[in-house]
């Protein structure tokens, strides 16, 4: 073997030797993390707007967490600041019912964009009138068919008035001949008819 090779041999397989080679092991160094704080849920309005959720927050008692929805409406229609404004000017007592209020323009106003809350309450108010009209149509009915009622109550009584004076007018007849023949050999079909036959009697 020539010597040149053996030294050249030697050589490259010292430089392989002098480069290091990764290790499995080996990783980069991980970033240090701060100790975990207390993480306190923002509102609904504090989230989505992706802000900071102080604590004295004037959306936070209106628009909880668990109702994203709500808030979402809200500001699609009117937009937050306006909301913000508008709550700041009120005093505490009204707020949540300024909020109610809002939501609900909001939701007629998505429904209807033109008209809004205006033409739900204008579609409430054509129901109320129909059903105002059929009430007073129920209403007569019923007046009429008690008026039918007590006219069938008042002939049912004549008849049955009628049908009970008759025999004894018959019975009254029978026992005095003298009316027979006053009346041409018959006796009278109708107790009306009976004025002139008794007025004799009783002179």
């Amino acid at each position: 073997m020539d010597p040149n090779e053996t030294t050249t041999t030697t050589t490259t397989t010292g430089s392989f030797s002098l480069s290091p080679s990764p290790s499995p092991s080996s990783s980069p160094p991980l970033p240090i993390h701060s100790p975990p704080s207390v993480v306190v849920s923002p509102c609904a309005a504090c989230k989505i707007l992706r802000r900071r959720c102080v604590e004295k927050c004037v959306l936070a008692p209106y628009f909880p967490p668990t109702e994203p929805l709500k808030f979402t409406t809200a500001h699609r229609v009117f937009g937050a600041s306006n909301i913000i404004k508008f709550l700041q000017e009120l005093p505490e007592s009204q707020r949540a019912d300024a909020v109610s209020s809002m939501v609900y323009e909001a939701n007629a106003r998505i429904r209807d964009p033109v008209y809004g809350c205006a033409g739900a309450i204008c579609q409430l108010q054509k129901q109320v009138s129909e059903l105002q009209t059929q009430l007073a149509k129920a209403q007569a009915e019923l007046i009429n068919m008690q008026t039918q009622q007590a006219n069938l109550v008042a002939i049912i009584y004549m008849e049955m008035a009628h049908s009970q004076s008759q025999p004894l007018v018959d019975s009254y007849l029978a026992n005095n001949p003298q009316i027979f023949q006053a009346n041409n050999g018959s006796f009278p079909e109708d107790s009306s008819n009976l004025g002139h036959v008794w007025e004799p009697l009783w002179t």
